[in-house]
């Protein structure tokens, strides 16, 4: 409970909402931070459809818990209004991270009229946990070094001008697509009507990192057949582009020819970089004295 002095000296209440990400699915992949939030709560809000139960497990035995799975938004605002009355604490749950897919934003805006501190906890993305459950890398030196994270067209939220999946498909780099496995054949025939080859890997992961997950590697020209012989229609992700199966390339950060602030670079191999970095079009080198790598 927090209280604030008003104007007249009387003291006001107001309350707190936190936006948990609670991670693809696996409750030990909460952050620190995610578990001692929930944890401290008087309400903790999640949807069941979306996450798994034993993230409530972190809730304290006399919190309120509230399964908002079947609940609109009209259904959930009364919660923050009473937590704005009472001075209460909300965790409110998320599956992934908050800022992908979450309909957050309304949310924040929501409280943020109704007087409520708002913080946001960010959680492990499903499409970092497919990478990781695949033992890949989506950003591959001199192969991938973007990663596109999008849905396919046409469903129920509409999507803006320029952002179709073909568009997308054209940079031939690394791409992620959420919500889109109801409809496989579109998702295919967008991707090759973009450019990527038949024979580019692909990933098709369902309930990742749940008890019942199921990953598949396949290819572009095989996702469609692959969704529906294992019957997939919803919480599956595709992980489509060529870093999926690349090998051979280094990356420049750990090169003996490379400085940053904590190394110097061997002078050989400096001039060996060099050489490379000017044989290859386009490619300025990057910033050589940071040394950082998201």
């Amino acid at each position: 409970m927090t209280t604030a002095g008003d104007t007249d000296g009387t003291p006001a209440t107001t309350g707190k909402v936190w936006f948990v990400g609670a991670g693809p699915g696996a409750a030990d992949l909460l952050t620190l931070r995610a578990a001692r939030v929930i944890g401290a709560a008087d309400v903790v809000v999640w949807a069941a459809s979306l996450v798994h139960a034993d993230v409530l497990t972190h809730a304290r035995a006399d919190a309120e818990i509230v399964d908002s799975s079947q609940l609109p938004m009209e259904g959930v605002l009364p919660l923050y209004e009473r937590a704005a009355a009472r001075g209460l604490t909300v965790a409110r749950i998320h599956s992934g991270d908050p800022a992908l897919w979450g309909a957050v934003q309304e949310q924040l805006d929501l409280c943020r009229a109704l007087g409520l501190a708002v913080e946001v906890v960010p959680g492990v993305s499903a499409f970092t946990a497919v990478a990781a459950l695949v033992g890949r890398e989506l950003t591959i030196p001199e192969v991938a070094q973007s990663v596109i994270l999008t849905r396919l067209e046409g469903g129920r939220t509409p999507m803006p001008p320029g952002e179709r999946v073909r568009d997308f498909a054209r940079h031939g780099t690394t791409m992620a697509l959420f919500l889109s496995a109801a409809r496989s054949g579109q998702v295919q025939a967008e991707l090759l009507a973009g450019g990527y080859p038949a024979d580019t890997p692909a990933v098709v992961a369902y309930q990742a990192t749940w008890p019942d997950e199921l990953v598949v590697r396949c290819t572009v020209g095989t996702l469609e057949a692959t969704v529906k012989r294992h019957r997939l229609w919803k919480h599956t992700l595709f992980l489509v582009g060529p870093a999926l199966a690349a090998a051979g390339t280094r990356s420049h950060l750990y090169h003996p020819g490379h400085f940053h602030t904590f190394r110097r670079a061997e002078p050989a191999a400096r001039a060996q970089l060099r050489r490379r970095r000017e044989a290859t079009p386009g490619d300025d080198g990057g910033a050589a004295g940071t040394g950082r790598a998201g």
